[in-house]
């Protein structure tokens, strides 16, 4: 997963509404949208639930993929991504928090099951998110 094999992606105007867009990925294709109370019409995923639900399955995968190469009896992950607005300790500003609720399904014991949600940090998309990124824009030509 740490490779860095990710094809570009591609998002366009899809005509449903006012913010409507068709997101497409090599072959696989997905709507992205603002919620009604937004001024969209709910045809897909908000921006940041496109996030969450990558910062969810990179979870999930990476937990998987930990697990297996440790021959841990893990039969099923699932997480939930919420997302909330969080005070600083000085209650002047607010920033972004992601929380994940883990699920762990099988015969784990403690150390295990301690050392899976520990992984969870380790993921590539929390690392990013975690350590920021540097984005640019650009007009096509």
């Amino acid at each position: 997963m740490s490779e860095m094999h990710h094809q570009p992606v591609q998002v366009g105007e899809s005509g449903n509404g006012k913010y409507g867009q068709f997101v497409t990925v090599g072959r696989h294709v997905m709507g992205a949208d603002e919620p009604p109370a937004m001024g969209g019409a709910d045809t897909g995923p908000t921006p940041f639930e496109l996030v969450m639900a990558g910062l969810g399955a990179c979870t999930t995968m990476t937990l998987r993929m930990y697990a297996e190469r440790k021959g841990w009896p893990l039969e099923h992950v699932s997480v939930v991504v919420s997302l909330r607005r969080v005070a600083s300790a000085d209650g002047k500003s607010l920033s972004d928090r992601y929380d994940r609720a883990i699920t762990l399904k099988g015969p784990l014991d403690a150390e295990q099951r301690a050392a899976l949600i520990a992984v969870a940090d380790r993921c590539p998309v929390s690392r990013q998110l975690s350590a920021g990124v540097a984005i640019t824009a650009a007009e096509a030509g």
